[in-house]
C-alpha cells in the first residue's frame, strides 16, 4: 500500500449477513484507534445511486450492471478518492464483490462485470462475509426484505456459494482477501480481525 495514500476496505457478503452491522462496528473501533475513516456503502448516496434503488425491482441483467459501474466510477470521483488521497481509511459496505455475485444472480457473464469495473480501484483489502445460509434466511426474515433479491428463498445459499467463487477471483487478481464467519464472529470480534488484518499490510508494506 502506498503509505501517502489511505486504505480501500470492501465487505460484502450475503444480502443479511450482517455486513452493514460490520461495517459500523469498524468504522467505530478505527475511530477510537484515531484512524482517520470513512464509511460509505454502495449503491452510493449520488443521483445514480438513487436511481438505482428506484428502479432495481424493474430493471436487472446487463441494464442494471451497467448502472451499477456507472455509480461506482461517480462514487469513486466524488467520494472514495477524495477521502483516499487525504489519507482515510475507507469502509465500504459492497463493492466489486457484491458486483460479481448479485449481477451473476441476474444472468451477467462475470467477465463483462470485471470489464466494467477496468478503470476501478481494487480495494487493499477485500472482506467476505458469510454465515450458514440458514441463519441468513433467519436474519433477512426479522428485518425485513428490501428489494427483489431477498425474495428468493433460494438466494442465501446460492449467493454463499457465488461468494466462494468471488473470493478465488479476487484472490487470483491479487487482492488481499479475508474471509469472516460473521454466524460465529459478533461484530465486535469481526472488525477486530479487520483492523489486524490491516495493521499486518501496513506492517508488511514497511
Amino acid at each position: 500500500m502506498n503509505a501517502t495514500r489511505g486504505t480501500l476496505v470492501t465487505i460484502d457478503g450475503p444480502n443479511g449477513v450482517g455486513k452493514s452491522t460490520v461495517a459500523t462496528a469498524l468504522t467505530e473501533l478505527l475511530t477510537d484507534r484515531d484512524v482517520p475513516v470513512h464509511h460509505t456503502s454502495e449503491p452510493s448516496k449520488h443521483p445514480i445511486g438513487a436511481f438505482i434503488r428506484s428502479v432495481v425491482e424493474g430493471v436487472s441483467g446487463y441494464a442494471l450492471a451497467c448502472l451499477v459501474a456507472a455509480d461506482r466510477y461517480d462514487h469513486l470521483d466524488a467520494e472514495i478518492r477524495p477521502k483516499l488521497a487525504r489519507g482515510f481509511t475507507v469502509v465500504c459496505d459492497r463493492y466489486l464483490a457484491s458486483s460479481l455475485v448479485l449481477q451473476q444472480l441476474d444472468g451477467v457473464d462475470p467477465d463483462f462485470v470485471l470489464d466494467l469495473h477496468a478503470e476501478a480501484d481494487l480495494p487493499d483489502l477485500a472482506v467476505i462475509a458469510t454465515a450458514d445460509p440458514e441463519e441468513i434466511t433467519r436474519r433477512i426474515a426479522a428485518r425485513g426484505m428490501h428489494d427483489r433479491f431477498d425474495r428468493d428463498p433460494l438466494a442465501p445459499t446460492r449467493e454463499s456459494d457465488l461468494y466462494t467463487g468471488a473470493a478465488d477471483l479476487l484472490r487470483e487478481m491479487k487482492i488481499p482477501v479475508l474471509v469472516l464467519d460473521l454466524g460465529q464472529l459478533t461484530p465486535a470480534q469481526a472488525a477486530e480481525a479487520i483492523a489486524c488484518a490491516l495493521a499486518q499490510q501496513t506492517t508488511s508494506a514497511a
